[in-house]
């Protein structure tokens, strides 16, 4: 068949085809004019407006899934033009980002420390397994701080399996996003660790109080300026602990005047010998004897430092003073008789001058209760401790007591409640807006004794040094002959005081000695070598 007659029937059929759709159309134009009534234009003219307005429906359809389509493809399209051919498995790693750390993610996400929408990346965390357990180093999205993490350790911990206190977090000094997270795989301190050496506690940076959970040696920079409160219940280890702290205090300050007011009536004894006083008594009037003699050297240095300031010279620089009470409840509470209560008024108004006033002088207070509730010690007394240490207690509102009101509103609290009661010496530890778990030291005897024959034989040394003087006289004078106590009718003639009138023998001795007299066990004023020693050491 020539391309001549196949055209002409090609036509041909497409003319029988034209004509069979005007019938067509004819007869549908005429069936639709029948069912609306219209004329023949009006029919026309709405066949052909439904026509076009589902001409340009189709045409909008095809447009939209043609652009979708284009939209689905071209990602793909670019990896194949701008990069190297990957395998399958490559390409959807690519088109899914970054690699998840999904521990990290789930129960951070879980325990709301980051949105349900947020993830930790696998390239931002670094695990490193201790010998106490995971320590976790990871990098918060960018909306994150570390608050958020500290806000919510309790339900962090659960979801790790854990408790609260099987839980560490710091803050990075460089990144508030940047988290360490140590999660412990043994209840804290499940195995005591070894008292520090005498190296250890001289290379640390301040005063240590004992160990963290990770063995770390923490404490406070300084107790310049500072003073401590210690709470928590009976057999915790409260005397242990600040035994150790005063043992560190002796090897990191050195040289300093201590008190102590043992509460416990044998608390304390270990540091006696090198104590300017040393009192073992629970009578609120030994108290009140001690916050006048403390008070008197607070007044004493202000008048120091008010002169230094009118004659422009330098600040003078004190000797440290540490006044530790123990059994400090025990002091504010009165027998009900009228001289008792004036005795314990005395006592809070006392204790609060010397505790918040005696910081720029250089004097310190070591307040330690076994009763740590509303009434134990007052509140104007314990609202003015810098520090705070805390171990075992049985409620939140006994460690608001020990810890300050607001504690529980701070960041990161941890509940003492929830420490165990068995581990002797474990405590919270609140300084500087930071809570730290710690356990404190338990020396043994030896080491005490040690450092404090070492602290005897400076003091020796030191007085050994200074010139001859009423005073060293009397000091050598007690030394010699064993005594801790002289009464004055003994100790003025040994000084020269020939004088028969008791009451004129005692005034020109206290002239002489420029120190004030005591009364001994039976009432016989006199004085004591500890009150000497600490004038003499003040002139050494």
């Amino acid at each position: 068949m020539t391309k001549k007659k196949q055209a002409e029937e090609d036509l041909y059929g497409q003319l029988a085809g034209a004509i069979g759709g005007l019938c067509i159309a004819a007869g549908v134009l005429a069936a639709i004019k029948d069912k609306l009534g219209l004329s023949w234009p009006a029919t026309a003219a709405v066949v052909v407006g439904v026509l076009v307005a589902l001409g340009y429906l189709a045409w909008q359809i095809r447009t939209r899934l043609q652009r979708y389509l284009a939209g689905r493809q071209q990602p793909a399209a670019a990896l194949r033009q701008d990069g190297p051919q990957e395998g399958p498995g490559e390409a959807q790693e690519e088109a899914a980002g970054p690699p998840v750390h999904t521990e990290l993610t789930t129960v951070l996400s879980r325990a709301g420390a980051i949105g349900k929408d947020e993830v930790i990346l696998d390239e931002d965390v670094t695990v490193k397994q201790l010998d106490v357990g995971t320590l976790y180093r990871f990098l918060l999205p960018a909306r994150g701080t570390f608050e958020n993490v500290a806000s919510k350790l309790g339900p962090i911990a659960s979801m790790f399996g854990v408790t609260r206190l099987h839980l560490k977090a710091e803050r990075s000094r460089k990144n508030e996003r940047q988290v360490r997270l140590l999660v412990l795989k043994e209840e804290p301190f499940s195995t005591p660790f070894p008292a520090p050496t005498r190296e250890e506690i001289t290379a640390f940076s301040g005063v240590p109080m004992g160990h963290d959970v990770t063995g770390k040696l923490v404490g406070v920079p300084t107790f310049d300026k500072a003073s401590l409160l210690v709470g928590g219940m009976t057999q915790t280890g409260k005397t242990t602990l600040v035994n150790g702290i005063i043992t560190c205090l002796l090897i990191a300050y050195g040289d300093f005047d201590l008190y102590l007011l043992d509460g416990k009536l044998c608390g304390l004894t270990e540091f006696q010998k090198v104590a300017v006083r040393y009192e073992a008594s629970d009578d609120p009037a030994v108290l009140e004897s001690m916050l006048d003699e403390l008070n008197s050297r607070v007044d004493d240095r202000y008048a120091k430092m008010q002169e230094a300031k009118r004659n422009r010279q330098p600040a003078p620089a004190f000797k440290p003073v540490f006044f530790v009470i123990d059994e400090a409840a025990d002091f504010y509470v009165d027998d009900g008789s009228k001289e008792s209560q004036e005795i314990v008024r005395q006592n809070v108004d006392k204790s609060r001058k010397l505790v918040s006033k005696s910081l720029e002088s250089g004097i310190s207070t070591i307040m330690m209760t076994q009763r740590p509730s509303n009434d134990a010690i007052p509140v104007k007394v314990r609202a003015q401790f810098l520090y705070r240490l805390c171990l075992y207690v049985e409620s939140k509102g006994t460690a608001k007591v020990a810890l300050g009101d607001s504690y529980f509103e701070t960041m990161a609290p941890i509940h003492p409640a929830f420490l165990d009661a068995s581990i002797k010496g474990q405590a919270v530890l609140f300084a500087k807006g930071v809570s730290t778990l710690i356990r404190g030291f338990n020396f043994r005897d030896q080491f005490m004794w040690g450092v404090v024959d070492e602290v005897i034989a400076r003091q020796q040394k030191a007085i050994s040094a200074v010139p001859e003087t009423p005073i060293k006289r009397a000091v050598d004078l007690m030394h010699s002959q064993g005594v801790d106590f002289m009464p004055t009718a003994d100790l003025a003639p040994a000084m020269g005081i020939t004088e028969s009138n008791p009451v004129e023998r005692g005034k020109q001795l206290g002239r002489l000695l420029g120190v004030s007299a005591d009364k001994g066990t039976k009432g016989v004023r006199g004085y004591r070598l500890a009150d000497l020693t600490a004038a003499l050491m003040a002139d050494a």
